[in-house]
């Protein structure tokens, strides 16, 4: 591990770094990955929130500048107001927040707020979910995820 990733973010950071983003990015585009389903249960057709983590990705290996993916993420956005199911909405907001973090690590926040109102009826879903988010964050950045509010 090099000695830029064993400094711990700031939690008062929602920018943080262009490097300590990247990692978050891996993160929150994994759990987008888990979610986008639901969205595309509903709305099959709509590659709003696909093209927002894709985006994600090139920004990850430098062909894609911020602001061509906050657009990206924006439009993602617009697909989650355009959905008429929680679960489907949610899972596309989960997909904006995750590209968003490209622009301000603390999007990273919002990714289990929506992750847990993706599952509105299952709670040991959710919880599930939500596991599974806690245990792949990186270590660094659990406290920033998850307390830094």
């Amino acid at each position: 591990m090099s000695a830029v990733a064993d400094v711990l973010p700031d939690d008062g950071d929602l920018t943080l770094s262009v490097q300590d983003r990247r990692e978050l990015v891996e993160w929150t585009i994994a759990c987008a990955e888990r979610m986008l389903p639901l969205f595309l249960q509903e709305r099959p057709d709509d590659a709003r929130p696909r093209e927002a983590l894709d985006a994600a990705r090139a920004f990850l290996r430098g062909e894609l500048s911020i602001d061509e993916v906050r657009e990206k993420a924006f439009a993602c956005h617009a697909a989650a107001r355009e959905a008429d199911d929680p679960s489907a909405l949610a899972a596309a907001r989960v997909c904006g927040q995750a590209a968003a973090v490209a622009h301000m690590a603390g999007h990273a926040r919002q990714v289990p707020r929506y992750t847990a109102k993706a599952f509105p009826g299952d709670r040991s879903r959710r919880d599930e979910e939500l596991a599974w988010q806690r245990m792949n964050v990186p270590a660094r950045f659990d406290h920033y995820v998850y307390d830094g509010d």
